[in-house]
Protein backbone atom coordinates (compact mmCIF):
# COMPACT_ATOMS: atom_id res chain seq x y z
CA UNK A 1 0.00 0.00 0.00
CA UNK A 2 1.34 3.43 -0.94
CA UNK A 3 2.10 5.92 1.80
CA UNK A 4 -0.71 8.33 2.60
CA UNK A 5 -0.20 11.80 1.08
CA UNK A 6 0.64 14.74 3.33
CA UNK A 7 -2.88 16.21 3.20
CA UNK A 8 -4.37 12.99 4.56
CA UNK A 9 -1.70 12.53 7.23
CA UNK A 10 -2.24 16.11 8.39
CA UNK A 11 -6.03 15.80 8.44
CA UNK A 12 -5.83 12.57 10.42
CA UNK A 13 -3.56 14.17 13.00
CA UNK A 14 -5.88 17.18 13.18
CA UNK A 15 -8.82 14.86 13.90
CA UNK A 16 -7.00 13.25 16.85
CA UNK A 17 -6.01 16.32 18.87
CA UNK A 18 -8.15 15.42 21.86
CA UNK A 19 -10.56 17.77 23.62
CA UNK A 20 -8.33 20.82 23.76
CA UNK A 21 -9.00 23.02 26.81
CA UNK A 22 -9.70 21.88 30.34
CA UNK A 23 -12.79 19.74 30.82
CA UNK A 24 -14.40 17.82 33.65
CA UNK A 25 -15.99 14.38 33.31
CA UNK A 26 -19.78 14.27 32.98
CA UNK A 27 -21.38 11.30 34.69
CA UNK A 28 -24.77 9.65 34.71
CA UNK A 29 -24.86 7.86 38.02
CA UNK A 30 -21.34 6.46 38.29
CA UNK A 31 -20.77 6.06 34.53
CA UNK A 32 -18.89 8.64 32.50
CA UNK A 33 -20.76 9.59 29.34
CA UNK A 34 -18.94 12.76 28.29
CA UNK A 35 -17.25 15.89 29.58
CA UNK A 36 -17.96 19.59 30.01
CA UNK A 37 -15.88 22.75 29.86
CA UNK A 38 -14.53 23.97 33.19
CA UNK A 39 -16.52 27.20 32.84
CA UNK A 40 -19.89 25.47 32.36
CA UNK A 41 -21.39 26.19 35.76
CA UNK A 42 -19.51 29.47 36.25
CA UNK A 43 -21.05 30.94 33.12
CA UNK A 44 -24.51 29.42 33.32
CA UNK A 45 -25.06 28.94 37.04
CA UNK A 46 -26.16 25.65 38.51
CA UNK A 47 -29.64 26.98 39.29
CA UNK A 48 -30.24 27.53 35.57
CA UNK A 49 -28.99 24.14 34.45
CA UNK A 50 -31.92 22.05 35.57
CA UNK A 51 -35.60 22.58 36.16
CA UNK A 52 -35.94 21.34 39.75
CA UNK A 53 -36.72 17.71 38.95
CA UNK A 54 -33.08 16.71 38.62
CA UNK A 55 -29.93 17.33 40.62
CA UNK A 56 -26.54 18.19 39.16
CA UNK A 57 -23.89 17.30 41.72
CA UNK A 58 -20.16 17.91 41.96
CA UNK A 59 -18.26 14.84 43.11
CA UNK A 60 -14.94 13.02 43.01
CA UNK A 61 -14.35 10.60 40.14
CA UNK A 62 -11.14 8.67 39.46
CA UNK A 63 -9.03 11.16 41.37
CA UNK A 64 -10.54 14.29 39.86
CA UNK A 65 -13.73 16.31 40.15
CA UNK A 66 -16.73 15.58 37.95
CA UNK A 67 -20.29 16.75 37.34
CA UNK A 68 -22.90 14.04 37.78
CA UNK A 69 -26.57 13.58 36.88
CA UNK A 70 -28.81 10.94 38.47
CA UNK A 71 -29.11 7.56 36.76
CA UNK A 72 -32.87 7.54 37.28
CA UNK A 73 -34.51 9.68 34.62
CA UNK A 74 -31.17 10.19 32.87
CA UNK A 75 -32.70 11.16 29.52
CA UNK A 76 -34.90 13.78 31.15
CA UNK A 77 -31.95 15.19 33.09
CA UNK A 78 -29.71 15.36 30.03
CA UNK A 79 -32.40 17.04 27.96
CA UNK A 80 -33.06 19.54 30.74
CA UNK A 81 -29.35 20.32 30.72
CA UNK A 82 -29.47 20.67 26.93
CA UNK A 83 -32.39 23.10 27.20
CA UNK A 84 -30.48 25.21 29.73
CA UNK A 85 -27.46 25.30 27.45
CA UNK A 86 -29.68 26.40 24.58
CA UNK A 87 -31.23 29.16 26.66
CA UNK A 88 -27.77 30.39 27.59
CA UNK A 89 -26.57 30.35 23.98
CA UNK A 90 -24.13 27.52 24.71
CA UNK A 91 -25.58 24.80 22.49
CA UNK A 92 -25.08 23.63 18.92
CA UNK A 93 -27.86 23.91 16.31
CA UNK A 94 -31.09 22.55 17.80
CA UNK A 95 -32.52 19.64 15.77
CA UNK A 96 -35.33 18.15 17.89
CA UNK A 97 -33.54 14.84 17.31
CA UNK A 98 -32.47 12.42 20.02
CA UNK A 99 -29.07 10.71 19.85
CA UNK A 100 -27.97 7.74 21.92
CA UNK A 101 -25.86 8.32 25.02
CA UNK A 102 -23.50 5.50 26.00
CA UNK A 103 -20.93 4.95 28.70
CA UNK A 104 -17.25 4.51 27.86
CA UNK A 105 -17.84 0.79 27.30
CA UNK A 106 -20.51 1.51 24.69
CA UNK A 107 -23.51 0.51 26.80
CA UNK A 108 -26.66 2.59 26.20
CA UNK A 109 -27.48 4.90 29.12
CA UNK A 110 -29.94 7.51 27.83
CA UNK A 111 -30.75 9.84 24.92
CA UNK A 112 -30.16 13.57 24.44
CA UNK A 113 -30.89 16.38 21.99
CA UNK A 114 -28.44 16.31 19.09
CA UNK A 115 -27.56 19.97 19.46
CA UNK A 116 -26.00 19.38 22.88
CA UNK A 117 -23.74 16.41 22.18
CA UNK A 118 -20.57 18.36 21.34
CA UNK A 119 -20.88 20.71 24.31
CA UNK A 120 -21.39 17.70 26.58
CA UNK A 121 -18.57 15.72 24.96
CA UNK A 122 -20.91 12.82 24.17
CA UNK A 123 -19.74 10.27 21.59
CA UNK A 124 -21.78 10.08 18.39
CA UNK A 125 -22.13 7.70 15.45
CA UNK A 126 -22.46 8.70 11.80
CA UNK A 127 -22.80 6.97 8.44
CA UNK A 128 -21.39 7.88 5.03
CA UNK A 129 -21.88 6.40 1.58
CA UNK A 130 -19.36 6.71 -1.25
CA UNK A 131 -21.17 6.42 -4.58
CA UNK A 132 -19.26 5.24 -7.65
CA UNK A 133 -20.46 6.18 -11.10
CA UNK A 134 -21.92 3.32 -13.14
CA UNK A 135 -18.66 2.74 -15.02
CA UNK A 136 -16.51 3.03 -11.91
CA UNK A 137 -14.49 5.86 -13.45
CA UNK A 138 -15.38 8.35 -10.74
CA UNK A 139 -17.56 9.23 -7.77
CA UNK A 140 -20.82 11.06 -7.25
CA UNK A 141 -20.18 13.88 -4.77
CA UNK A 142 -22.50 16.43 -3.23
CA UNK A 143 -22.12 20.09 -2.46
CA UNK A 144 -23.68 20.85 0.89
CA UNK A 145 -26.47 23.40 1.07
CA UNK A 146 -25.34 26.97 1.67
CA UNK A 147 -27.73 27.08 4.64
CA UNK A 148 -26.21 24.09 6.45
CA UNK A 149 -25.15 24.88 10.02
CA UNK A 150 -21.78 23.19 9.54
CA UNK A 151 -19.48 23.40 6.51
CA UNK A 152 -22.01 25.11 4.20
CA UNK A 153 -21.13 24.88 0.52
CA UNK A 154 -18.31 22.40 1.02
CA UNK A 155 -18.12 19.12 -0.87
CA UNK A 156 -19.09 15.82 0.70
CA UNK A 157 -19.57 12.14 -0.01
CA UNK A 158 -22.76 11.04 -1.76
CA UNK A 159 -24.41 10.80 1.65
CA UNK A 160 -23.44 11.56 5.22
CA UNK A 161 -25.59 11.72 8.33
CA UNK A 162 -25.90 11.06 12.04
CA UNK A 163 -27.29 7.88 13.56
CA UNK A 164 -30.34 8.74 15.67
CA UNK A 165 -31.12 7.06 18.98
CA UNK A 166 -33.78 4.91 17.34
CA UNK A 167 -31.77 3.75 14.31
CA UNK A 168 -29.37 0.89 13.79
CA UNK A 169 -26.44 1.56 11.48
CA UNK A 170 -28.29 -0.22 8.68
CA UNK A 171 -31.44 1.82 9.25
CA UNK A 172 -29.47 5.07 9.33
CA UNK A 173 -27.66 4.13 6.12
CA UNK A 174 -30.94 3.43 4.33
CA UNK A 175 -32.77 6.48 5.73
CA UNK A 176 -30.02 8.99 5.05
CA UNK A 177 -29.39 7.62 1.54
CA UNK A 178 -33.07 8.07 0.71
CA UNK A 179 -33.32 11.53 2.29
CA UNK A 180 -30.09 12.99 0.92
CA UNK A 181 -29.79 11.24 -2.45
CA UNK A 182 -33.28 9.89 -3.19
CA UNK A 183 -31.86 6.38 -3.57
CA UNK A 184 -32.97 3.08 -2.13
CA UNK A 185 -30.23 0.84 -0.77
CA UNK A 186 -31.61 -2.10 -2.76
CA UNK A 187 -31.05 -0.17 -5.99
CA UNK A 188 -27.30 0.11 -5.39
CA UNK A 189 -24.76 -2.42 -6.61
CA UNK A 190 -21.62 -3.78 -4.95
CA UNK A 191 -22.24 -2.45 -1.45
CA UNK A 192 -19.07 -2.79 0.62
CA UNK A 193 -18.10 -1.60 4.12
CA UNK A 194 -14.90 0.26 4.91
CA UNK A 195 -12.82 0.70 8.07
CA UNK A 196 -14.33 3.08 10.62
CA UNK A 197 -13.12 6.68 10.73
CA UNK A 198 -12.86 8.36 14.14
CA UNK A 199 -12.71 11.94 15.39
CA UNK A 200 -11.46 13.11 18.79
CA UNK A 201 -10.98 16.86 18.58
CA UNK A 202 -12.14 20.22 19.94
CA UNK A 203 -15.46 21.58 18.70
CA UNK A 204 -16.64 25.18 18.61
CA UNK A 205 -20.30 24.25 19.06
CA UNK A 206 -21.48 26.28 22.02
CA UNK A 207 -18.58 28.68 21.49
CA UNK A 208 -14.77 28.38 21.28
CA UNK A 209 -13.48 26.08 24.00
CA UNK A 210 -16.89 24.63 24.82
CA UNK A 211 -17.15 21.49 22.72
CA UNK A 212 -15.47 18.13 22.23
CA UNK A 213 -16.19 16.06 19.10
CA UNK A 214 -16.01 12.30 19.63
CA UNK A 215 -17.41 10.51 16.61
CA UNK A 216 -17.19 7.14 14.90
CA UNK A 217 -18.09 7.15 11.20
CA UNK A 218 -19.15 3.88 9.59
CA UNK A 219 -18.97 4.06 5.81
CA UNK A 220 -19.74 2.03 2.71
CA UNK A 221 -19.02 2.27 -1.00
CA UNK A 222 -21.50 1.27 -3.70
CA UNK A 223 -22.06 1.66 -7.42
CA UNK A 224 -25.00 3.62 -8.85
CA UNK A 225 -26.33 1.46 -11.68
CA UNK A 226 -27.12 2.56 -15.22
CA UNK A 227 -28.40 6.09 -15.68
CA UNK A 228 -29.25 6.58 -12.00
CA UNK A 229 -28.81 10.18 -10.86
CA UNK A 230 -29.06 11.15 -7.16
CA UNK A 231 -31.75 13.68 -6.25
CA UNK A 232 -31.90 15.37 -2.86
CA UNK A 233 -35.13 15.08 -0.86
CA UNK A 234 -34.52 17.05 2.34
CA UNK A 235 -33.14 20.39 1.14
CA UNK A 236 -29.69 19.83 2.66
CA UNK A 237 -27.81 19.38 -0.64
CA UNK A 238 -27.13 22.14 -3.17
CA UNK A 239 -26.24 19.76 -6.01
CA UNK A 240 -24.69 16.44 -7.00
CA UNK A 241 -21.91 16.05 -9.55
CA UNK A 242 -20.03 13.06 -11.00
CA UNK A 243 -16.29 13.64 -10.65
CA UNK A 244 -13.38 11.63 -11.99
CA UNK A 245 -11.17 10.03 -9.37
CA UNK A 246 -8.37 12.38 -10.39
CA UNK A 247 -10.58 15.40 -9.70
CA UNK A 248 -11.73 14.02 -6.35
CA UNK A 249 -8.12 13.48 -5.28
CA UNK A 250 -7.15 16.95 -6.50
CA UNK A 251 -9.98 18.61 -4.55
CA UNK A 252 -9.24 16.55 -1.45
CA UNK A 253 -5.69 17.88 -1.50
CA UNK A 254 -7.06 21.42 -2.00
CA UNK A 255 -9.27 21.18 1.10
CA UNK A 256 -12.59 21.40 -0.75
CA UNK A 257 -14.24 18.59 1.22
CA UNK A 258 -15.57 18.56 4.77
CA UNK A 259 -13.22 17.09 7.41
CA UNK A 260 -15.42 14.01 7.72
CA UNK A 261 -15.61 13.40 3.97
CA UNK A 262 -11.87 13.98 3.66
CA UNK A 263 -11.04 11.17 6.07
CA UNK A 264 -13.70 8.83 4.68
CA UNK A 265 -12.58 9.35 1.09
CA UNK A 266 -8.95 9.15 2.16
CA UNK A 267 -9.63 5.77 3.76
CA UNK A 268 -11.44 4.62 0.62
CA UNK A 269 -8.64 5.57 -1.74
CA UNK A 270 -6.08 4.11 0.64
CA UNK A 271 -7.97 0.81 0.48
CA UNK A 272 -7.87 1.08 -3.31
CA UNK A 273 -4.08 1.58 -3.23
CA UNK A 274 -4.77 4.76 -5.22
CA UNK A 275 -2.07 7.03 -3.88
CA UNK A 276 0.74 7.37 -6.36
CA UNK A 277 -1.50 6.17 -9.22
CA UNK A 278 -3.84 9.13 -9.58
CA UNK A 279 -6.61 7.48 -11.62
CA UNK A 280 -6.07 9.90 -14.49
CA UNK A 281 -6.64 7.13 -17.01
CA UNK A 282 -8.61 4.73 -14.87
CA UNK A 283 -12.05 3.48 -15.84
CA UNK A 284 -11.97 0.34 -13.72
CA UNK A 285 -14.06 -0.49 -10.70
CA UNK A 286 -12.04 0.89 -7.81
CA UNK A 287 -13.94 -0.87 -5.06
CA UNK A 288 -11.29 -2.85 -3.13
CA UNK A 289 -11.60 -6.56 -3.82
CA UNK A 290 -10.46 -7.25 -0.25
CA UNK A 291 -13.73 -5.86 1.10
CA UNK A 292 -16.39 -8.52 1.35
CA UNK A 293 -19.81 -7.83 -0.15
CA UNK A 294 -22.50 -7.31 2.45
CA UNK A 295 -26.11 -6.30 2.72
CA UNK A 296 -26.83 -3.66 5.36
CA UNK A 297 -28.10 -5.90 8.16
CA UNK A 298 -25.78 -4.67 10.89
Amino acid sequence: MSAAPDWLTQRRAHAQRGPGGGRLPLLVGTSQIGSVALQLVDQIGRSRLLDGRYQLSFQEFNGTQAWALPADGASGALNALAAALRQAGRCGPWRDEQLAVRDLQGRPIATVERGAVRVLGIATDAVHLIGLTADGAGLWVQQRSLTKASHPGEWDTLMGGMVSAHDTLAQALARETQEEAGLGIDALADLHPGPAVRFDQPSDEGGPGWGHMRECISWWSARLPGDTVPANQDGEVARFEPWSHARVLEQLAAGAFTPEATLVLGAYYEQCAAFGQGFQNSSSNTTPSSLRRITPTL
